[in-house]
């Protein structure tokens, strides 16, 4: 008689625990953010009782976000799973009896041989994301082990994908500004990035450096710094943002402030840029942006004339058509006008160019040369006649049911009922239910792992607070027991946790210098440069191959800098941020209980919609039911609806992404949630 999901009458945490004497453990969330925070995790009577920040870390600066303040409501969360399961019920039902991991792992390892030996190791396919950075938990072992499996690879495309392309062709990935350095701006542009939510330790740094005078600006459809905290706010239309840096480079053009000494000596593809933007002169970019003229020409007035000046480029500016092309003309900036060679000055993306781990020393050279699958369209892939089709999907760090665009169509590949799908997680997800199997994963205040930044410029040991629940297993542990299970004899399967710490530790660079043993037990290290942090241009440089900025790089294709107008007959643009609340959907489970869409005031009464009311959101793809809020940080014509929420919050059973859709970006394959349209009225 199998158990549903649902009630999980499964024995809780708390049964599981061992006594332990009060101690302070410290270590290192790992979870998807820049700021990659030390932490202290005080443990009574064996539960954790509190978690701060931990100390001596330069960015940390003593405080921690809420969300990681609270994740001792995961660590014990009443849907934490503890036992594999095994489906008994129809996919989606979430009906499961308990097996042991003898059984979990015979029955994963038995189809993958029957699906290999008929279709061929492409017929699998892993599915992971950023639910954790460790080293350990993502790109260690499971790498390993779906290489030798043969199984299809996984172009991780939902962020980053356009970003990690244009900076990897422009400038080889090059280190930014460090965020202590932002203190010594005059002018610092937010252009799709909204550090509140998703990079509070950026927070202190903006605001020393408006107490010294800096001229803050921000760039984004969403108001999300306060007039105390920025000078000057950009509300572009999404998917604008392209010809809005366009227009900049043209007004510098025109203005004779092209640094032309250090073009020459340092960049290369100059003029199909300068072409593009010919194209865009300041009245039209406007327009076509829905931002004021005046607005525009002062961004551009004020950046030119200030040293150091610096952009913070996010990754909201990808979420579009045109995201690659945009994030392309933004980098170029600090070049075009010769911003780099003084503290505070160039650009920070992406940081994590600054650690460089050698995988051969831990493998040997591996090859993996199989298919690659686009993670966006997943619906797509699961239903549409590849050959071979895919005929098991392993989901881990990830939970597509609600983080992947268009939500029906991954809902109608995921419930194929020819589809061997392990779902391998801490807590019963959104994607669960549709599992053949299901394993329990540790949380990161249970095993070992080292971390480090792509914000800060630090690394970080993790290391266990607490025991596992009940037969929740790592990452590591899993994919080890499966690669053996598969008879794969690669040493690194017989790795414990402490053993693949340190090989790794021992094969990262950070900086100029090598990862310090200190950061094995819970301990910190900081990347190696002159000065504590890097200076684009004086201690680092370009990693491309001749060590100049690529203007116009190849990964921009045969048409770059071309826009693309925003399609689609229905009047609002949707935009989907992160919150304070998640982690992309890591404690959705709890932390988001309702669902809402915010709307500009005039767009509202436009409806007839108050404050508080249940609203339905819709367009071709689906539709949402919510609350609306209605306020005037969002500009008119544009709507947001928070990413990372759970179908629970949802009054209708949907989220966000049902209503996003899954076509993707040119440039890196990128996911384009952004190019929602939709129109909202009263339920």
């Amino acid at each position: 008689m199998g158990r549903s999901v649902s009630g999980f009458p499964f024995p809780t945490v708390r049964q599981y625990v061992l006594p332990m004497p009060d101690q302070v453990v410290p270590t290192t969330c790992p979870l998807d953010c820049p700021d990659t925070c030390a932490l202290d995790v005080t443990v009574r009577d064996g539960r954790i009782e509190r978690i701060a920040a931990g100390r001596g870390h330069p960015v940390t600066g003593g405080v921690i976000c809420s969300k990681v303040a609270r994740f001792a409501k995961r660590v014990y969360h009443p849907e934490r799973l503890t036992t594999p399961l095994r489906r008994v019920g129809p996919k989606g039902a979430g009906e499961f009896e308990p097996i042991d991991w003898d059984e979990a792992i015979a029955e994963i390892t038995g189809r993958f041989r029957g699906i290999k030996k008929k279709w061929g190791g492409e017929a699998i396919l892993p599915y992971h994301y950023g639910g954790s950075n460790g080293y350990l938990s993502d790109g260690l072992l499971d790498h390993l082990f779906f290489a030798r499996l043969g199984a299809s690879r996984l172009a991780r495309t939902l962020c980053a994908g356009p970003t990690t392309a244009v900076a990897l062709g422009m400038y080889g990935k090059m280190p930014g500004v460090a965020f202590e350095d932002f203190v010594h701006a005059r002018c610092i542009v937010i252009w799709g990035a909204n550090p509140k939510a998703s990079n509070i330790h950026l927070i202190p740094f903006l605001r020393e450096a408006k107490r010294r005078g800096a001229f803050v600006a921000v760039v984004d459809p969403v108001r999300n710094l306060t007039a105390r905290e920025a000078d000057l706010h950009v509300p572009v239309l999404p998917g604008a943002d392209l010809p809005v840096a366009l227009a900049m480079i043209r007004l510098w053009r025109e203005w004779g402030r092209l640094d032309d000494e250090f073009l020459a000596k340092h960049a290369v593809g100059l003029e199909p840029l300068l072409e593009a933007a010919e194209a865009w002169p300041l009245e039209r970019a406007a327009g076509e942006a829905g931002i004021a003229a005046a607005d525009l020409e002062r961004l551009a007035r004020v950046y030119a004339e200030a040293s150091p000046a610096l952009v913070r480029c996010g990754w909201g500016v990808e979420r579009n058509r045109n995201g690659g092309q945009a994030v392309a003309a933004i980098l170029a900036m600090p070049a075009l006008l010769g911003k780099f060679g003084v503290r505070g000055g160039g650009y920070t993306l992406s940081n994590s160019g600054a650690a460089r781990l050698d995988r051969d020393a831990l493998f040997g050279p591996l090859e993996w040369t199989t298919r690659e699958i686009n993670m966006t369209p997943l619906g797509e892939v699961l239903t549409s006649p590849l050959v071979p089709p895919v005929e098991a999907l392993f989901v881990y760090n990830c939970n597509p049911v609600v983080t992947v665009p268009d939500q029906h169509a991954v809902l109608r590949g995921l419930e194929r009922e020819d589809l061997f799908t392990v779902v391998f997680d801490q807590v019963v997800t959104d994607t669960v239910p549709y599992a053949d199997v299901v394993l329990p994963a540790t949380t990161f205040l249970e095993h070992h792992d080292l971390r480090v930044a792509y914000g800060s410029y630090m690394a970080g040991g993790v290391q266990p607070a607490v025991p596992p629940p009940g037969d929740a297993k790592s990452n590591h542990e899993v994919f080890a027991l499966l690669g053996q299970a598969m008879g794969f004899e690669d040493e690194a399967f017989t790795w414990d946790e402490a053993t693949a710490v340190e090989r790794v530790a021992a094969a990262l660079s950070l900086g100029q210098g090598r990862a310090a043993n200190g950061v094995i037990g819970g301990g910190i290290a900081r990347s190696d440069y002159p000065g504590g942090t890097p200076v684009m241009f004086d201690t680092v440089f370009p990693f491309t191959a001749d060590g100049k900025i690529r203007l116009t790089p190849a990964q921009l294709g045969g048409a770059p800098y071309a826009y693309q107008a925003p399609r689609g007959d229905l009047p609002l643009a949707l935009v989907t941020p992160a919150t304070s609340k998640t982690i992309n959907s890591t404690m959705g489970e709890y932390n988001l209980a309702a669902l809402y869409v915010e709307l500009h005031p005039d767009d509202a009464a436009t409806r007839g919609v108050a404050d508080g009311d249940t609203v339905r959101v819709y367009n071709e793809l689906g539709e949402v039911r919510c609350v609306a809020r209605v306020h005037d940080r969002m500009r008119a014509g544009v709507v947001s609806m928070p990413k990372g929420a759970w179908r629970r919050a949802s009054l209708s059973g949907f989220t966000s992404t049902a209503l996003c859709p899954a076509h993707v970006n040119d440039v890196g394959g990128g996911a384009c949630y952004n190019d929602a349209r939709v129109e909202v009225e009263r339920a």
